[in-house]
């Protein structure tokens, strides 16, 4: 094992190395996610009812909506966690690079290519370090220089490293909310994932973090995929290049973000939605 100053010196080439791409603009339509009629229900209550859309490659989705919608289900359905929920069924057909994915998927390969993170944050009881350094261990990894690398890309790429570098034997779980949640973000990125699934990450958390985050995502957009859920439009409005309105386990309108936004949307419910105008 390399001694501690070789570790150090690992995380001083990461922090030195070249800055972050800026965000791009997706430049084709690829679909990195296709959904054709998906509906879930637990019991008898129906939480998705028939969607039917795609998610380009390297795009930010937002999926707005209000609460009872469908759009934490809608992230379950896709990683296939909604499916080992007792009570639950899930149909319809969805679609990862055109690959179905169905009780054939091995879950555990396709929830480190479809990251999530929850609402709050949800730290291990380890040092920062080991947080984010726990699913490469147990991919196999065991390399401290490329450990070294992981936690230090992760941290960055969440926003978090220039607070923690040299905190990084504390508990991860005796830091402040927002940083705990940026902490969780770099838990799922160290999967390496295709697509990043974000459930209300700024519920808890100040704006300040927020806005953080929000800059992190945009950077991230370059490298991967991203979901994001949120009650915030404004959020929807200043970070997604797409934006879904959720209602009531249906889609409403999926459109650029502008048209969502914009005077005249497809759909009237979409405009007094976005507008807080309620009846």
């Amino acid at each position: 094992t390399p001694s501690r100053s070789s570790s150090a010196s690992s995380f001083e080439r990461a922090k030195n190395g070249n800055s972050m791409t800026p965000p791009a603009t997706p430049q084709t339509q690829r679909h990195k996610i296709e959904v054709s009629g998906l509906t879930a229900r637990y019991g008898p209550k129906e939480a998705l009812r028939g969607l039917t859309f795609e998610v380009h490659e390297h795009e930010i989705l937002a999926i707005i909506g209000p609460a009872q919608s469908g759009k934490t289900p809608l992230l379950r359905a896709l990683n296939r966690t909604l499916h080992d929920q007792a009570g639950s069924s899930v149909t319809g057909s969805v679609r990862l690079e055109g690959v179905p994915l169905d009780r054939k998927t091995d879950a555990h390969a396709l929830r480190r290519r479809i990251g999530m993170v929850a609402p709050l944050p949800v730290g291990l009881p380890m040092t920062i370090y080991e947080n984010v350094a726990f699913a490469p261990r147990m991919a196999g990894q065991r390399n401290r220089a490329e450990l070294d690398g992981i936690v230090a890309r992760c941290l960055r790429q969440a926003a978090l490293w220039d607070e923690v570098r040299d905190r990084l034997d504390t508990l991860g779980t005796r830091r402040s909310g927002g940083q705990q949640q940026r902490l969780t973000i770099a838990r799922a990125l160290s999967h390496d994932p295709e697509i990043l699934c974000l459930d209300e990450f700024s519920i808890a958390i100040d704006p300040v973090t927020t806005m953080r985050i929000e800059e992190a995502l945009r950077e991230l957009r370059s490298q991967m995929t991203i979901l994001l859920v949120t009650n915030l439009t404004q959020q929807a409005r200043r970070l997604a290049d797409r934006t879904m309105f959720l209602w009531k386990g249906e889609i409403v309108e999926l459109d650029q973000t502008d048209v969502i936004f914009s005077e005249q949307p497809a759909q009237r419910q979409t405009y007094e939605y976005v507008n807080g105008i309620f009846e």
